[in-house]
């Protein structure tokens, strides 16, 4: 509330400032909050990161960013914010199935050099890249309400919405609030969500051999196993395992564990030791039927939640913040309202035609490559020798993983200067 007792209104209101709705919220802001006729943009964060000092330990919760991700992020004005000292460029992907090893001509190898890139992405700490996006929000005049959001109520001309700090007024709420969204729950927007039985499990580690510039995965016939590089030379490991085995895992000793990933990994990278406690992170597939509703838009997992494996949770939500962004700005030249039905039907359409496709290749993926044992899961594994033999094929996945395919938002194809 204002010192006068009035309810503050917003033009737009982002609920959470994670990666994906601080990096909307900065789009937004650098577009129309700075525009001729100005919006008023803010964001609902009730705990927002400390910046990440060049000397702290490198956290276990890290994302692959894409080509596409980092466009977004510079053009959010976020990129210039992250510590090139945190941040490790991977140069070549390589995939390999369980019976086979994991240097063997079978091994699948993607790697930056066949299309001319100088890499494949970025590791980097979600945290890291959140208190960027946020730093990169208020630096162009954002407004971060540090409250969390309790309900809202959507009339046809605005939304009211509840939070810890007391009540406001909007035209748009963005609910980024995570795959239990109170704001898609508020706005009644169903959504469909299934587990996966699975467990990931995150840690960082050091190897007796270096990454190599490279993200390392391996299909198991119980999960998955990826080392991610990092910027000090350790590595992050997402190790994606049934329940039973996940919870084994967690109960072992740390030296039996170390044995155990040693031999999940084929020794890729030597032998292994632990330099983060580990953490259990349970898996879930969801989907809402509906992307928006009367004044209300969901981006990131909010939205949608897909398996860990391809590493495409993040860079799809911040595609979402993208192409929100340039749906609203190109009804603002219009001088439609922000939370008015055609932008966000636009927006609604575009990401739902762009992520159903990618959620059934990479449950495709999970099914008969990390899982399978059958005649479809056999003919999956001599298919990535297939793809290994073809530099056609192989620039086409690249392209797909740095995701520079698809219909694109103009931040994703080339870094935009919004300001």
């Amino acid at each position: 509330m204002s010192e006068s007792g009035a309810m503050d209104h917003w033009d737009v209101l982002v609920v959470g400032g994670g990666p994906v709705g601080a990096c909307a919220a900065a789009l937004l802001q650098r577009s129309l909050g700075n525009a001729r006729h100005p919006l008023r943009i803010a964001v609902l964060e009730p705990s927002r990161p400390p910046p990440g000092a060049a000397d702290l330990p490198l956290d276990a919760r890290v994302s692959a960013l894409s080509r596409a991700s980092e466009h977004i992020l510079a053009a959010a004005g976020a990129w210039e914010f992250i510590a090139r000292e945190r941040l490790s460029p991977y140069e070549r992907m390589s995939v390999w199935p369980e019976g086979l090893p994991a240097r063997s001509p079978g091994a699948l190898t993607f790697d930056a050099a066949c299309v001319g890139e100088p890499n494949l992405g970025y590791i980097a700490e979600n945290r890291t890249v959140q208190w960027a996006a946020l730093e990169a929000f208020e630096s162009a005049g954002g407004t971060v309400i540090p409250a969390v959001f309790s309900r809202s109520r959507i009339e046809s001309d605005y939304v009211e919405v509840e939070t810890g700090a007391g009540s406001f007024k909007c035209a748009l709420i963005v609910g980024a609030d995570g795959a239990r969204s109170r704001v898609r729950e508020s706005a009644g927007l169903v959504a469909h969500a299934a587990s996966y039985r699975q467990t990931a499990i995150v840690a960082n580690v050091h190897t007796t051999l270096p990454h190599e510039s490279t993200a390392w995965q391996r299909f198991l016939r119980t999960g998955t196993l990826a080392f991610l590089p990092l910027a000090d030379g350790s590595s992050s490991i997402v190790w994606s395992a049934d329940e039973r085995i996940a919870a084994m895992l967690l109960a072992m000793p740390r030296e039996r564990f170390e044995e155990e990933l040693l031999r999940a990994s084929d020794g890729v990278l030597g032998t292994v030791e632990l330099c983060t406690d580990r953490v259990a992170l349970p898996l879930r597939r969801m989907s809402a039927e509906r992307f928006t509703a009367g004044r209300c838009a969901l981006i990131g997992d909010a939205a949608h939640v897909v398996h860990p494996l391809a590493g495409q949770g993040v860079n799809l939500g911040l595609l979402d913040a993208a192409a929100l962004q340039e749906c609203l700005c190109d009804a603002h030249r219009v001088g439609e309202d922000p939370g008015a039905p055609g932008p966000l039907r636009r927006y609604e359409r575009w990401r739902k035609s762009e992520i159903a496709p990618m959620a059934l290749s990479i449950e495709a993926f999970n099914r008969f490559l990390a899982h399978g044992a059958g005649p479809l899961s056999r003919l999956a594994q001599r298919g990535l020798s297939w793809v290994n033999r073809s530099e056609e094929v192989k620039r086409f996945f690249i392209t797909r993983a740095l995701g520079l395919a698809g219909e694109l938002p103009a931040a994703a194809r080339v870094p935009v200067d919004l300001s």
